[in-house]
């Protein structure tokens, strides 16, 4: 069974959950030495822009399966953390969180310190590639459909759509350089709405952040502020940095996080990979057997890159 963890990154608590691999499931102590045959490789998993780890569930899982320890957690002021104001993704605060989670694993006694991997999702993957251009101890990273910059075209979106929201972004941003509460927008809206994603399928994208759950610690709500910080976020620069192997994962017809632009971060990476798969950028998260595939994929890249450790 997964155990609820929590650490602290610049005195904010982080509420997480480990998965340790299924041959330490029964055992409750974590420095039992019955449990497993030793210390175990860990995957740090860091969602999106304004995701919670109650999404990476599944993904945790299957790497437990697999013999890997998985971490999962929440971004400041996201989810089950600590943090105020709430719903604000702060770039710098969120690459301080993911270093606290890898420090956390790696003082674990089930975990090998020296065999922390990253996982990143579509912001998280870029996350996942800066923070380890600036660990040469993590193992490997894998970037799955990651954030690389905005599309020069956001499809379904007017010029007036994009200057309400560069609207909205600019006042929030001015709110927060005056201590005032966020001007908060939905993440996720229909076409003409204003929201940081506004698509046709706004309910079906709703959906798979939600899992379709009632309950769940994802929230339809957050402060754009943070946008104009990914306007300046060159992630393609950590990735030509790093001294590890990263492996990128793509849909082929992604219009979010496009081919086109997510290419040049496995171009980059002197030990970059990149595999493209049939779909979009919800494919990764709303077809179970599509994942089977990715993830198997991705656990055969984990354990070659552990094996050299």
């Amino acid at each position: 069974m997964p155990s609820d963890v929590s650490f602290t990154a610049d005195g904010v608590r982080i509420a997480g959950r480990l998965y340790l691999p299924t041959d330490s499931a029964d055992s409750t102590d974590p420095s039992d030495s019955a449990a497993g045959s030793g210390p175990v490789p860990c995957v740090v998993l860091c969602h999106g822009f304004s995701g919670t780890m109650d999404r990476l569930y599944d993904y945790a899982e299957r790497f437990a399966a697999a013999g890997l320890a998985a971490l999962v957690f929440d971004y400041r002021s996201f989810g089950a953390s600590d943090g105020s104001p709430r719903q604000v993704p702060d770039i710098d605060g969120q690459l301080t969180d993911i270093r606290a989670a890898v420090a956390f694993a790696r003082a674990h006694p089930r975990i090998a310190p020296g065999s922390v991997l990253l996982w990143g999702n579509s912001l998280g993957g870029a996350h996942a590639i800066t923070v380890a251009a600036g660990d040469p101890d993590i193992a490997a990273v894998v970037a799955q459909i990651p954030f690389n910059g905005f599309p020069k075209k956001v499809e379904g979106r007017s010029t007036g759509d994009t200057l309400r929201l560069l609207g909205a972004i600019v006042w929030d941003a001015l709110r927060g350089k005056l201590g005032l509460r966020p001007h908060y927008i939905p993440m996720v809206g229909h076409p003409g709405q204003l929201a940081v994603t506004a698509t046709p399928e706004a309910e079906h994208h709703i959906a798979t952040l939600t899992g379709g759950q009632k309950s769940t610690l994802w929230r339809n709500s957050v402060a754009p502020r943070a946008l104009l910080g990914m306007m300046r976020y060159r992630p393609a620069e950590a990735a030509a940095r790093l001294s590890c192997p990263l492996l990128v994962c793509v849909a082929a017809d992604d219009r979010e996080t496009p081919l086109e632009t997510t290419r040049e971060l496995a171009e980059r990476a002197p030990h970059g990979e990149l595999r493209a798969y049939p779909g979009t950028h919800f494919t990764f998260y709303t077809d179970p057997a599509f994942r089977d595939r990715v993830v198997a994929d991705q656990i055969d890249f984990y354990r070659h890159a552990t094996a050299k450790v």
